[in-house]
């Protein structure tokens, strides 16, 4: 098998120290880059070996989407408050949820992700044997983790976690993965928590939890716990350099300390929190503490788009508006958290353009007006189109883990006109087995 040969791009690739080739090529072997060859060095292209032609194309990253649920209702039941959501929309449809159903769903996520950019997602849901199929079907990397409660709320349990990782971690060439997840503190209990972190030791891997994503959700844990969400993840142990804690709009100065002190990485989710009334995350105090900030689009019932070039538009513009400070989140800060900082967070070899860096690797589109005019020796005018001009649709050609997973825009391994079918019929079945517990009860 020959290399991957991606000639004539404008590769900005966001490494450490900001590298910009106006002009350049990006040589893959196997899984991995292993030259960046300015314009004018040559290099020798083998018979075997397979060359896309990236002019007038940026090549970058792929995004990671570092909070993400595979989501079977897209615009149902769309106009609640949090709380509200959950007990009447989400949780009744992913309590039907049956393995079938969550292939296709995880397929429509997923098919959404890579058409939009997203070459990594950390994926919390139920049925991990069905996403983890079908993130090998279409070849993109994913984190999953299970929607771990307390029992009496019929989701997932560490056992349910326990096994899901004995089954898939490692699978597609290593690019699924399995953490522990927790739904959120006010389903669980001290001891959930203890034994999670205790589960995540022994297995080495790391925690997905939802923490202080709504004044609701404190209000809860302060009557039933005694302390915030967070001072109580702290307590029990559960945050760490291993830990993703999303959300977090709700967090105090004490708690901003606690998420530094113990190397916690945060999932700014901005575009799900505006949708539910939860408010803006305080993302210039994190960053301030030293704390490491991605982005995630969370689900699209509470987003209804998967789409981070949205997701980094928000980020942006909403610290600016609410604080009156054009001055915040600068694009080129922006574009980091949704590349590097994803990256670091997982612990993956992704999010930048460097050699030995795992290919994941996104072409991007210019010739349209999104991306006129456009000085192409200037890369902080590029940067600014990506993040306050583009969308998704600017995304030709996604490689991930060094294969070509869509080319011109059409997905290569997967039928996506089968999947939208299939999704749809899924959607309707689930939706008519529905039955709404309420979980603050």
């Amino acid at each position: 098998m020959g290399r991957l040969i991606i000639k004539n791009g404008m590769v900005l690739t966001l490494d450490e120290a900001g590298t910009y080739h106006e002009a350049a090529t990006v040589i893959v072997d196997n899984d991995r880059i292993s030259a960046i060859v300015p314009a004018d060095q040559t290099f020798e292209c083998g018979a075997t070996d397979e060359v896309i032609d990236a002019t007038d194309k940026i090549v970058m990253p792929g995004l990671i989407d570092l909070h993400y649920h595979t989501a079977i209702g897209k615009g149902f039941n769309d106009h609640m408050p949090l709380w509200e959501y959950l007990d009447e929309c989400w949780y009744p449809l992913i309590r039907a949820l049956d393995p079938e159903a969550a292939y296709w769903a995880a397929l429509a996520s997923y098919t959404e992700s890579v058409k939009s950019g997203a070459t990594t997602v950390n994926d919390m849901y139920r049925q991990l044997d069905s996403l983890a199929q079908a993130a090998d079907d279409i070849g993109i990397r994913a984190v999953l983790s299970n929607d771990v409660a307390s029992p009496e709320h019929d989701l997932d349990s560490l056992q349910d976690n326990y096994d899901a990782y004995q089954r898939n971690h490692g699978k597609a060439n290593g690019r699924v993965e399995v953490r522990i997840g927790i739904e959120w503190l006010p389903l669980a209990s001290r001891e959930l928590l203890r034994d999670a972190r205790a589960m995540a030791n022994d297995l080495k891997t790391g925690i997905h939890v939802h923490l202080n994503e709504s004044k609701t959700e404190v209000d809860f844990c302060l009557e039933k716990f005694g302390r915030r969400p967070t001072e109580l993840a702290y307590d029990m142990g559960l945050l760490g350099a291993d830990t993703i804690a999303a959300h977090c709009v709700w967090l105090s100065d004490d708690e901003i300390a606690m998420m530094a002190e113990t190397g916690t990485h945060i999932s700014h989710n901005p575009n799900s929190n505006a949708k539910l009334g939860n408010g803006i995350a305080r993302v210039p105090e994190m960053i301030a503490a030293g704390i490491n900030v991605g982005l995630g689009h969370d689900a699209v019932e509470c987003n209804n788009s998967a789409d981070m070039f949205e997701v980094m538009k928000y980020a942006s513009l909403l610290q600016r508006a609410s604080r009156i400070d054009a001055s915040l989140m600068p694009a080129k800060d922006v574009l980091r958290m949704a590349t590097n900082n994803g990256a670091k967070a997982l612990g993956h070899e992704t999010g930048q353009l460097a050699v030995g860096k795992k290919a994941d690797i996104i072409l991007v589109e210019t010739q349209s007006a999104i991306f006129t005019p456009l000085l192409r020796d200037t890369p902080v005018h590029m940067t600014s189109h990506l993040v306050f001009a583009s969308n998704g649709s600017v995304v030709d050609t996604s490689i991930i883990d060094g294969n070509v997973v869509m080319r011109g825009r059409e997905l290569t391994r997967v039928d996506e006109r089968k999947i939208v079918r299939e999704a749809n019929a899924a959607f309707r079945r689930i939706k008519d087995k529905m039955v709404v517990k309420r979980s603050q009860a």
